[in-house]
């Protein structure tokens, strides 16, 4: 279970006793009689969580127990409100395991706000299994200002036992136990809840007039939202502005009445003083604001806008910031109204407007999209608003995130009929597109290989009938990616699947003929599943035959570097394969390495918060020489399973002094990740920097460019 699954599983339970006492029982040792746990201490998940005696001081430790199929996860949390503030909160604590395996154990940190998870680490990346005795652990996150509770916890993810004790959670290095509460300022936009329940908005089958309306007011309400004053304050709840508007809205008969409605409502808003601190665009920006639909609507409009342009918002905004050092997105406040399974006409008018907004004003790549943005509105209206059901909401939702053409964007969060409609049965085998042909790679499960009656290298032509290529141009339009590799990528993992317990294929077997065959599909957790390369323990590097060295960044470990660099000092070359993604940070500390001077390798593009649209480079970002330089030759191995930290990797090795990319196009999305949210409990990102090379070229869409071309046939697969 990764982490994004983890984070959607965990569901907090608002109605568990509230900790209003300063102290906090984080050693477990208060225990009501009637209480199975410590007290304030809860049960998440599935396994088996006690008390125990195994402690590592004192008299009480938290226990979880997985169950004999250790498939699932267990947790004993503790939930603190959020009444302080500050910058960096650390979560410390020991633990203890025994044979934990097929998972891990680790401490758990949460941050809630506005129904949302700001902040999470479940330590998964650390990799924390086997048998270990009593050791300190520790999380540090970011502490949002708009926190409302903090989740400590223990968790246990696979199979195996864990114990928890001694917890301590600071802020800003000061121990919460000690801090004094806070009373946070409350600001008008969270004490509107006229709309908790439903929009009581009616829009089905809008007619065209209707629709060319409906656009205008979603670039209305979108460009109110992130320049407007008063709403920057949190003056305003600004999606139940939206449901008070419309009904007298939907009613207009004419472009004049439409337009004073427009006016009225902006002046509603309260007056916009003029901004001394106001910037005109930057010359030198690489993205500019679009203001020409403003400058095409009628003189009254067109000037009430253009004044709130001109003295806009500027600083802390209420709806949106940038995170620190990085300079993405933060996309605030936005509720993603979860207890609504299927949310109603007017809340996914709402969902699409958020959206389209968002990337509107704060995507860095919206330049290179194929279709022009400013007509999805019109065109994704009656998709929306006439959405049916659940399926065709989310289907409708992941369409417009697949039109802006970042691989860090899809759908997640509550899209279960998505994925029910993609099949809740999986095949016993892992397939790939090589050579444009649907290739059977490998088995989930070696043990079913007989049973399974396929060979690896042989070519699936067609399912129930249907030829392969013919299902890829229906799902292409489902399945968000950066470039088409990627997107068959995606595919080949769920083309077939079903929510039958068969599938009829045709298929050519190495011996040249077309055979036909019924293929048993199997729930994915009786099976191996891995979605596109298989995770292993071995150790990250090796020596190879003729003095070269092998390094995989899939599993390499930051203690791994220095022992790479000794082994590796004397070989005639190292090949580092990143057909995967890297899970350690290495494009500095390894980079380093292959550089005999500091040597620029990115640059960045940035949004503008005071100035939604615009888009500015940041100064080239260097790969520093440290120490030896390696002399022989580096080869870099990528494909489309190079994605986004992998890319950036492969980028800082090109800079090396004898550097040659080997492979075919990466999944080209790079740049830290800005999460959206949207009506319904769904969640998507997009990727919120530019990432350039330091001569200005783009690496989004295109990916890292090999020098030398290689792609895999389906005779090498056959040989293995």
């Amino acid at each position: 279970m990764n982490k994004l699954m983890t984070a959607l599983l965990i569901i907090i339970c608002f109605n568990c006793q509230a900790q209003d006492s300063e102290r906090f029982n984080l050693g477990f040792e208060n225990q009501s009689e009637d209480q199975p746990l410590a007290n304030g201490w809860f049960k998440w998940g599935n396994y088996d969580i006690t008390l125990s005696d195994t402690t590592y001081s004192g008299e009480k430790s938290g226990k979880i127990k997985s169950d004999q199929a250790g498939q699932s996860f267990g947790s004993i949390a503790y939930n603190i409100p959020a009444n302080y503030s500050g910058k960096k909160i650390k979560l410390e604590g020991f633990m203890k395991i025994r044979n934990v395996e097929n998972g891990s154990a680790g401490l758990l940190l949460r941050i809630d706000g506005n129904g949302n998870t700001l902040e999470f680490d479940n330590m998964q990346d650390q990799n924390v299994t086997g048998t270990r005795d009593w050791q300190k652990y520790s999380i540090t996150l970011k502490y949002p200002e708009e926190a409302e509770n903090i989740i400590v916890a223990g968790i246990l993810m696979g199979k195996g036992e864990a114990w928890f004790d001694d917890f301590t959670l600071s802020i800003d290095g000061k121990n919460i136990q000690s801090l004094k509460k806070e009373k946070k300022q409350i600001v008008k936009a969270q004490l509107d809840k006229e709309f908790d329940k439903g929009s009581l908005i009616t829009l089905t089958n809008p007619d065209t007039k209707t629709i060319e309306n409906l656009a205008l007011l979603g670039r209305v309400w979108g460009f109110l939202k992130y320049h407007h004053p008063q709403i920057a304050q949190g003056n305003y709840q600004w999606d139940y502005a939206l449901f008070r508007f419309l009904p007298a809205y939907t009613k207009v008969s004419s472009n004049s009445e439409r337009d004073q409605l427009l006016i009225d409502w902006i002046d509603s808003l309260g007056e916009v003083e003029a901004c001394s601190s106001c910037q005109p665009t930057d010359k030198k920006a690489f993205q500019k604001p679009d203001l020409n639909w403003i400058y095409s609507q009628n003189e009254d409009l067109k000037i009430k806008l253009t004044h709130i342009y001109n003295n806009r918002s500027q600083g802390k905004h209420y709806y949106i910031g940038m995170y620190p050092n990085v300079g993405n997105p933060n996309f605030k406040n936005e509720k993603p109204y979860a207890d609504m399974s299927f949310p109603d006409d007017g809340f996914r008018l709402l969902s699409l407007y958020r959206y389209w907004n968002m990337i509107n004003y704060f995507f860095p790549y919206k330049h290179l999209m194929d279709d022009d943005w400013n007509q999805k509105l019109q065109e994704y209206i009656p998709l929306f608003v006439n959405a049916k059901d659940e399926l065709e909401y989310e289907l409708a939702t992941v369409q417009i995130i697949g039109d802006i053409k970042d691989t860090h964007a899809n759908l997640w969060g509550g899209a279960d009929h998505l994925d029910q409609w993609k099949g809740a049965n999986y095949p016993p085998i892992h397939v790939r597109f090589v050579e444009d042909q649907l290739v059977v790679t490998d088995y989930y499960n070696q043990e079913r290989r007989k049973e399974v009656g396929l060979k690896i290298g042989d070519v699936i032509t067609k399912i129930n009938g249907s030829p392969i290529h013919k299902i890829v141009q229906e799902k292409l339009r489902y399945y968000p990616a950066s470039n088409i590799p990627t997107q068959l990528r995606d595919i080949s993992h769920d083309i077939l699947r079903s929510n039958t317990n068969s599938i009829d294929i045709e298929y050519i077997s190495n011996t040249s003929i077309l055979e036909t065959k019924t293929l048993q599909l199997y729930p994915r957790d009786s099976l191996n599943v891995y979605r596109w390369y298989k995770r292993t323990d071995e150790k990250s590097f090796k020596m190879l035959d003729h003095n070269i060295g092998y390094v995989s960044l899939q599993n390499i470990k930051e203690k791994d570097i220095s022992e790479i660099k000794r082994a590796f000092k004397n070989t005639k070359g190292i090949i580092i394969d990143i057909r995967n993604y890297p899970s350690t940070f290495v494009p500095f500390s390894l980079g380093s390495y292959f550089v005999s001077a500091s040597t620029p390798f990115v640059k960045f593009t940035t949004g503008n918060l005071n100035n939604p649209g615009e888009f500015t480079f940041t100064k080239n970002l260097n790969i520093p020489s440290r120490g030896k330089t390696y002399k022989g030759k580096l080869v870099v191995l990528v494909n489309e399973l190079s994605q986004s930290q992998a890319e950036y990797t492969s980028m800082a090795f090109r800079a090396g002094d004898n550097t040659t990319i080997i492979g075919s196009t990466t999944a080209g999305a790079d740049g830290n990740v800005s999460d959206i949210l949207l009506p319904g409990g769904l969640r998507t990102m997009i990727s919120g920097i530019g990432v350039n090379y330091p001569d200005g070229k783009e690496t989004q869409r295109i990916g890292i460019v090999p020098d030398i071309e290689i792609k895999p046939t389906i005779q090498g697969i056959s040989n293995g």
